[in-house]
């Protein structure tokens, strides 16, 4: 079964703020087993659009991915995230070839 993943791309206007909702993301990630391939740090845009944070997240299957999206408890941190930044997020399904 292929994974599934959530590539994000955020700008983050007050940081202080943003770590409320680093904090309250936890449960979510782990109650649906995912796990941080990236994480910002440091990169180079080499075509289009950026933003300055950049985030790959694994699930154990693409269901899990969207399921941890989708659920209350996630929703609750996302509310923290919406007001302090701006944020590009897909979900996709793995490559399991």
């Amino acid at each position: 079964m292929a994974k599934g993943y959530w590539i994000g791309r955020v700008d983050v206007d007050d940081l202080e703020r943003y770590q409320e909702y680093v904090k309250a993301n936890g449960p979510a990630f782990e109650t649906y087993g995912a796990r941080f391939l990236i994480r910002g740090g440091k990169f180079e845009s080499v075509e289009g659009q950026s933003r300055s944070r950049n985030v790959v997240i694994e699930f154990p299957s693409y269901q899990d991915a969207v399921d941890c999206y989708n659920s209350d408890i996630y929703q609750a941190a996302k509310a923290f995230r919406d007001p302090v930044s701006q944020a590009d997020v897909i979900i996709i399904e793995g490559y399991d070839g």
